[in-house]
């Protein structure tokens, strides 16, 4: 029986989700530069001309991670720069990135593979685009923390400075994460946002 339209466009993002998955496992093992299009197949259990048939290089295919990363990283400015309390808003963020780690869907991995993009190898035009998107995330978290202070809700520090130790508090937990696998647990929220509310006022 001739498969539908719709059963053929589910098979084909089954198959691309499949992919994407494992390329990231193997980029967050060897790097960018050292993986292979083969060792992705082998860890997707497809064959090289099925990754082929849906990335014609391994620049399309991490370029493809980088865009979902991309809009990640616009969601979530966003979600920094609304309304609200800004101390609930980071908690928010903080214990959904926290439960990210602790689910063994590939998450760690991921931001792993985010982060290397500042290793030779890595196409620079996804590179360029990833780095602006981040400067403009650490931006509007800084002006949180600042709306944060006035409302009496953080301690003192510089904002900037804050924020560099947040979001690096955040990826050592990442590759601790990845280095422990099953064994890793996570910090509670509120540990992790002591940095931020130590010394708070209101």
């Amino acid at each position: 029986m001739a498969r539908t339209a719709e059963q053929s466009a589910a098979m084909t993002a089954a198959t691309r989700s499949t992919v994407q998955t494992a390329a990231v496992r193997v980029f967050a093992r060897h790097g960018y530069a050292a993986s292979a299009i083969r060792d992705i197949a082998i860890e997707a259990g497809v064959s090289i001309g099925t990754i082929y048939r849906h990335y014609p290089t391994k620049d399309a295919l991490y370029a493809d991670l980088f865009d979902q990363a991309l809009n990640g990283l616009v969601a979530l400015t966003e979600e920094l720069s609304g309304p609200g309390s800004p101390v609930e808003t980071i908690q928010k963020f903080t214990a959904r990135y926290l439960s990210g780690l602790t689910a063994d869907d590939g998450a760690a991995e991921f931001m792993i593979v985010v982060n290397q993009s500042v290793t030779a190898g890595v196409p620079a035009a996804s590179t360029a685009r990833l780095h602006d998107a981040h400067r403009v995330m650490w931006r509007a978290f800084e002006d949180l923390i600042r709306r944060g202070r006035a409302a009496g809700e953080f301690g003192h520090g510089d904002p900037a400075q804050l924020t560099i130790c947040y979001f690096a508090m955040l990826g050592g937990l990442t590759s601790i994460r990845v280095a422990l696998g099953a064994e890793f647990a996570a910090p509670d929220v509120d540990v992790v946002l002591k940095l931020l509310t130590e010394g708070r006022t209101g």
